[in-house]
């Protein structure tokens, strides 16, 4: 690196590592204050831990923003002083000088990617283990997924269910305990498949294993139908089967692999497995789109005006992302196209306004 390579990315950083700080600051002050005022009388210790662990995933989400912001800030701070006129009469293009802000914003996205899928997991875990079993104080909420199993507590019942339809609504390969309340062992419930309907479950091909004193052996009787009645809390398992941010993506693959097995749907975490990857370059599309707005409208409107085109990128960035992800959990869109066509309109946007410069 030359020079101005140097004098760029030390631009480009100082603004990164500021909006980081901005950004993330105001992100955990709105949240923070929005759960204390959800759950009053939590213990300050207890929420601090939980956004330790959350911090991790708030600053990933918020990359692709800063990276823009430093992008823009960088380039604006440039244009103003007149650098960027000097830089072009020295027969440097633009590409030339924005080439070490790409490199950098492409640095942070693989270095936030890889960082992610090998700790993020495992904090998501405990987040969500302070959040269910400390803030909300509902534990049966909380799952625990294993490499093939997953394990769930309903007040007095314990079972577990190899595989869990995307949606919630069905499950494979069930094995529910019932405990009496010195928890002893009293009842074992298998089925090969289970239909969830809130709080009732339908069982199908299962067997019920009775555990008594006055049997020396257990009592075991076969059916092909069963309905069953759970805990009221049991019908909120719909909402604890979102696992794709308790697992690495190599993890994730081998999860859909074996929904794929057991004959379940696995839109839903096709798309998220897809959109990891594609939200890990998020920043450096949404870069390449604010490079020609930095460069014509700093004179005419200052820092502001390009603090405004930020917002707006953002905002147009995240609804198109997040209306093609919808479309592709519904299964409008294949999950490939789902999680990348944001990137590659906005990447195609970006070369387009990139051809109209005169630069």
């Amino acid at each position: 690196m030359n020079r101005i390579d140097r004098y760029v990315s030390g631009l480009f950083w100082l603004s990164f590592i500021g909006g980081s700080l901005v950004f993330v600051t105001i992100f955990l002050a709105v949240d923070a204050m929005s759960t204390m005022v959800s759950y009053k009388g939590l213990d300050l210790g207890v929420l601090l831990r939980f956004y330790v662990y959350y911090l991790p995933e708030i600053f990933n989400k918020l990359l692709p923003v800063a990276c823009l912001l430093a992008t823009i800030l960088t380039i604006s701070t440039m244009n103003k002083a007149n650098e960027l006129v000097a830089l072009f009469a020295a027969g440097m293009s633009l590409f030339r000088i924005t080439l070490p802000l790409l490199f950098w914003v492409l640095v942070i996205s693989v270095t936030g990617f890889i960082a992610m899928d090998r700790m993020g997991p495992a904090m998501a875990r405990q987040k969500n283990y302070i959040f269910y079993n400390e803030i909300k104080k509902n534990p049966s909420l909380y799952s625990t997924v294993k490499t093939n199993k997953i394990w769930y507590r309903s007040k007095n019942a314990i079972f577990n269910i190899k595989t869990l339809s995307a949606a919630g609504d069905t499950a494979q390969s069930l094995t529910l305990y019932f405990f009496s309340p010195e928890w002893d062992l009293l009842q074992m419930i298998t089925a090969d498949k289970v239909e969830l309907r809130g709080s009732t479950w339908n069982l199908l091909d299962g067997s019920v294993t009775l555990f008594t004193g006055n049997s020396s052996f257990p009592l075991t009787s076969q059916f092909k139908t069963k309905k069953i009645a759970m805990g009221e809390d049991a019908k909120d398992l719909q909402s604890t089967g979102q696992t794709s941010d308790t697992l690495s993506q190599t993890e994730l693959h081998r999860f859909i692999e074996r929904n794929k097995e057991a004959g379940l749907d696995t839109i839903r975490y096709e798309v998220d497995y897809h959109s990891k990857y594609s939200f890990a370059l998020a920043g450096l599309v949404m870069c390449l789109l604010g490079i020609p707005f930095s460069v014509g409208k700093a004179r005419s409107g200052g820092t502001m005006m390009n603090v405004g085109i930020v917002i707006l990128l953002v905002f147009g960035y995240w609804i198109l992302l997040s209306s093609s992800l919808t479309l592709g959990t519904h299964g409008h869109f294949n999950p490939i196209i789902a999680a990348w066509a944001p990137n590659l309109l906005m990447g195609g946007l970006a070369y387009f306004f990139m051809l109209r410069l005169k630069r």
